[in-house]
């Protein structure tokens, strides 16, 4: 992903919070095996802890009132003035073992903290924010490991005059979800960044290597973008070897991100490399082929087999256009097989993914797999680009993540996310996103921001049904300000447009938003 064009402006959305609330009082309400009023259907509009609820706190501000997500009514934590409340609910006689709460939320933003919470479960005390959403409801999931045959279930607001929860069907069920495969990044900047003097330290200033230190910040899958023969010399077969050795040498899986392009390959552009600008149709496929199997059998002769690859990049539109055009799908369909084909002789168990940027747009991601379905392409998983202040609100994201794993019956995951930690830039290009109106409401550009959107996002991957969520892709976490290393790789001057969103800081310490690496 690249668009060296500004593009959309804001969307739309949210913030979240997370801290304490208040500590909890000795148990009341009445110990059971499975939740009561699990949708605040029991006992009308405007009840104060309802049917099988506790309250604790400012009491007055929770209470049931009309409009469910999927009953007459719901759960609201209200006031006009500042609030601090608890409804909870204590479960007892539990067998030990794994469970998921699943709630139904949306939220306001603007509190100090609003979350639900598994708590005197035995294990540590776990926690998912709400993410804002004025108006879609977003499925949430919390998992726990139940040892000691109770839990708590706990819905907390620490707001200020104004803010708002809504809560609603909740359940709390036995699973043996292990949580996500994929907590990954594209460090496809990073051979070049050192080579042009990039550094990257810790988070307490150490210098170190950028690999390293996100391996120990938790993140355990690499993504890398090859292109054919790019300007500047990297991206290129050489440079993946290279990092593709560091990434396996630091325990975490790869994928290889087929442009089959000698620069960018996104929405916008998909050009032919050079060396295939005259080739024929027929011809093309064998270049797909040849370059797919090329690069990764060079990866796996040196020990680095690709454990997953995208067949093009946000393709949209298809790829190697004209040829490849979505408006000559039987073609497209070649091609996509041949890369397949390629990917599969090379080995079998490497996943053949996908990829759109249609992260918010359920509707064109149905037409364009309807039509890939028709036309015989094969693929293992789908892969979305998802930028909230371009692909619109996260309850869009939701219906058109689960309606993909659902209608095609494929693990799905995040190929692209960001956000900003700051709206500041660090060399001479205008970032890509730089005011405050190109932000996703309630998401501010700071490092709790962008800590707070990525937990967004991996949480309603988590929440695919039937565990087909596979994970997500930061996108460029290594992609710092340092001269040489712009995005146009025909132009040593040009400048980057996205160090605002890298995890790594203008001061190159690792930001502690690197913490959503350890999402459960």
């Amino acid at each position: 992903m690249f668009h060296p064009r500004r593009t959309l402006k804001a969307l739309l959305l949210p913030l979240v919070a997370g801290l304490a609330l208040i500590a909890l009082p000795a148990q009341t309400a009445s110990a059971a095996s499975t939740l009561t009023n699990a949708g605040f259907e029991s006992d009308g509009a405007a009840v104060a802890a309802p049917t099988g609820w506790s309250e604790y706190g400012d009491t007055g501000a929770a209470y049931t009132e009309a409009g469910g997500h999927s009953g007459s009514y719901r759960l609201t934590q209200y006031s006009a003035s500042a609030y601090k409340v608890e409804t909870y609910q204590y479960l007892s006689g539990l067998t030990n073992g794994n469970y998921t709460l699943t709630a139904w939320v949306r939220s306001g933003g603007g509190q100090n903290s609003a979350y639900i919470s598994l708590k005197n479960c035995g294990s540590s005390e776990q926690r998912t924010d709400l993410p804002v959403s004025t108006s879609g409801w977003i499925r949430i999931v919390t998992p726990i490991d139940v040892t000691n045959n109770q839990c708590t279930i706990s819905i907390n607001s620490d707001a200020n005059a104004g803010n708002w929860i809504n809560v609603d069907d909740l359940s709390f069920t036995a699973t043996t979800t292990a949580g996500l495969a994929i907590k990954g990044a594209d460090i496809s900047s990073l051979a070049k960044s050192e080579a042009k003097g990039g550094v990257y330290k810790t988070s307490s200033g150490t210098t170190g290597d950028a690999v390293t230190i996100l391996k120990n910040a938790g993140m355990n899958y690499a993504r890398l973008k090859v292109w054919v023969n790019p300007a500047d010399g990297y991206n290129d077969k050489t440079h993946v070897l290279a990092v593709a050795k560091r990434i396996k040498a630091a325990g975490m899986k790869l994928l290889v991100d087929f442009h089959y392009s000698d620069t960018w390959a996104d929405p916008g552009a998909q050009t032919k490399p050079a060396a295939w600008a005259n080739d024929s149709y027929s011809q093309l496929k064998t270049d797909v082929y040849n370059h797919t199997y090329d690069v990764l059998n060079a990866l796996k002769a040196q020990g680095t087999t690709a454990d997953m690859v995208q067949i093009g990049n946000e393709i949209n539109g298809g790829m190697l256009w004209s040829e490849g055009s979505t408006s000559n799908w039987s073609q497209l369909a070649g091609l996509l097989n041949s890369g397949y084909d390629a990917a599969k002789a090379v080995s079998s168990s490497t996943v053949v993914a996908l990829h759109l940027a249609k992260g918010g747009d359920k509707a064109g991601t149905e037409t364009w797999f309807d039509n890939a379905v028709s036309n015989g392409v094969k693929f293992d998983a789908i892969g979305l680009s998802y930028y909230g202040y371009w692909h619109g609100p996260l309850s869009d994201f939701q219906a058109t993540l689960d309606d993909a794993a659902s209608r095609y019956g494929k693990p799905v995951f995040v190929a692209e996310t960001a956000y900003p930690f700051t709206l500041a830039q660090d060399d001479s290009l205008e970032n890509q996103i730089d005011t405050t109106d190109e932000l996703v409401t309630g998401y501010p550009a700071t490092v709790a921001g962008q800590t707070a959107w990525m937990n967004a996002v991996a949480n309603i991957v988590q929440a695919v049904p039937n565990g087909r969520g596979l994970g997500l892709f930061y996108w460029e976490a290594t992609w710092t300000a340092v001269s040489g290393n712009g995005w146009d790789p025909t132009d040593a001057t040009s400048g980057n447009g996205w160090e605002n969103q890298a995890l790594f800081g203008y001061d190159d310490k690792a930001l502690s938003s690197m913490s959503w690496f350890s999402h459960r």
